[in-house]
């Protein structure tokens, strides 16, 4: 998902963030357009330092048409860290590591099927769309209904664990 910011919006965030006690901060990492709204700050003329906030403004909503630069609020962040939680691929976090805080620990959601392989072990499938496989060989009992509430967290070493209602835990890696 991406937001688009008109240049409006772009001209009220270069004033909100001009004030003097901001100026004193580092230039934001990253894309020259933000470094460039970042310099503006600097400048104490105001009539400079508008005409600065506006070409910056004009030359990021190019930046956001074109693709260059996109924005992704916290809500789309955490959004699709939980989507991404058990794979190896974490997307949200090649934008910027999670803070504490914004790191997904467990999930809860509901159980839309369970099937058992041959091998007997568990394949479980998630009202969210996520599939899970049992990676160990323990016995598991639990209500194989759909509906039924499931809960995975974080194991130790990079494991995931599996509760199906109130069952026992059920070692699990996401496919």
């Amino acid at each position: 998902m991406v937001v688009r910011v008109s240049s409006a919006a772009l001209v009220v965030l270069s004033f909100a963030i001009a004030s003097p006690a901001n100026a004193q901060e580092a230039a934001p990492a990253g894309s020259p357009a933000i470094a460039n709204l970042a310099g503006c700050r600097a400048i104490t003329v105001a009539s400079e330092r508008l005409s600065c906030f506006d070409r910056t403004a004009l030359e990021l909503e190019t930046a956001l048409r074109s693709g260059e630069i996109l924005v992704v609020d916290r809500t789309q962040a955490t959004a699709a860290r939980r989507q991404a939680f058990g794979t190896t691929e974490a997307p949200a976090d090649i934008l910027q590591p999670p803070r504490q805080e914004d790191r997904i620990d467990s999930i809860e959601t509901t159980l839309t099927r369970a099937t058992q392989s041959g091998d007997g072990r568990w394949t479980f499938v998630l009202a969210d769309g996520a599939t899970w496989r049992q990676v160990d060989t323990d016995r598991v009992r639990f209500d194989n209904r759909a509906g039924e509430p499931v809960r995975v967290r974080r194991g130790a070493m990079g494991s995931y664990l599996l509760v199906v209602g109130h069952s026992g835990v059920v070692r699990v890696r996401r496919q």
